[in-house]
């Protein structure tokens, strides 16, 4: 059964456009050139309890306007969308106590205060039960190691000690529901390591849907295998890691070291990418055998090693891009 369902969404935004200059300014007093953005364009899908979902796409394909519609920020133009049994836009102020969102570029702790004290703001905000929010805090305290600077105003953290208090905020609730939008943007790898640990542990622990926009392709690939692509407001793909992979992925590179190869065998239908003393660099279909290829050159030197390289997942979606015209 779907916990998320989004039907047939649509949303266009009218932007206004100008040339520069003081006339043409001034023109634009009089008549103002409009110009319709198709932000999401008919875009459906469904989400099951529990999931982790990555939904990707270049930036202006419509990510955070679909992120915004989920959260009831913004008004659908047309579509459906039920989340845990409610419309985000009309029943948000029922709906805004099952969702915790994380944008990272966008703060919702108190700049200027301790952590600790955003914290308990934001536990009297969402009419948290004492009991409740000290389990909750405990857990996530822990999880997340904020012991250090808890008492640290939010304007004195590093960002990445500050993203991991923005999610510890948004859990505090114990919501079904999470949204996270870039939450790795700027971080250090360990901070990044550390975050998407914490993203898997509280989906394990607390059976939490996650939606998670990133254009970093590494937390997509630690964190979920499930993939939503879109551009310029199309739905270009929904499925697996490995059916990406499978279907934008139609060769590998192989790279033999060797010594004393007496000629290039002619008889392989492989391109050669780079050749140099004592090694070579091969592109291979996918249908083709490694092992034959390896056999063939052995009888034309000696050969003192192989590697087989797969695309990598910023490969692929690249090569999606660009075949989109993204």
């Amino acid at each position: 059964m779907s916990f998320i369902t989004v039907k047939n969404l649509n949303k266009t935004f009218k932007v206004y456009e100008r040339k520069s200059g003081l006339k043409e300014a001034f023109k634009s007093l009089v008549k103002r050139k409009v110009k319709y953005v198709h932000a999401v364009d008919d875009i459906s899908f469904d989400i099951k309890k529990g999931e982790i979902v990555g939904y990707i796409g270049p930036n202006g394909a419509g990510k955070s306007t679909t992120i915004k519609m989920l959260c009831g920020i913004l008004k659908p133009d047309s579509g459906d969308i039920t989340v845990a049994g409610f419309n985000p836009f009309k029943d948000r102020v029922k709906y805004v106590k099952n969702i915790g969102v994380v944008f990272g570029q966008k703060s919702q702790l108190w700049w200027d205060i301790p952590v600790m004290d955003s914290f308990d703001l934001l536990k009297d905000i969402y009419k948290i039960s004492d009991e409740d929010y000290k389990k909750n805090l405990n857990e996530l305290i822990e999880l997340l190691q904020l012991e250090k600077f808890l008492h640290t105003p939010v304007r004195q953290l590093s960002l990445g000690e500050r993203m991991r208090c923005e999610i510890c905020a948004s859990l505090l609730h114990n919501p079904k529901i999470l949204f996270l939008d870039e939450p790795t943007i700027g971080l250090d790898a360990v901070s990044k390591v550390r975050v998407r640990k914490f993203i898997k542990e509280i989906n394990r622990k607390r059976k939490v849907t996650i939606i998670l926009t990133s254009h970093d392709m590494q937390d997509i690939e630690s964190l979920t295998n499930r993939l939503i692509v879109i551009g310029h407001g199309k739905k270009l793909y929904d499925g697996t890691l490995s059916g990406i992979k499978h279907k934008f992925s139609s060769t590998r590179k192989l790279e033999i070291l060797y010594n004393n190869l007496v000629k290039v065998p002619e008889e392989l239908n492989v391109a050669i990418l780079k050749k140099e003393k004592n090694r070579i660099l091969l592109e291979v279909d996918n249908n083709q055998t490694i092992s034959n290829i390896v056999k063939v050159y052995s009888d034309y030197c000696e050969i003192k090693d192989i590697n087989v390289y797969n695309k990598t997942i910023d490969e692929i979606i690249y090569d999606l891009y660009k075949e989109m015209n993204l």
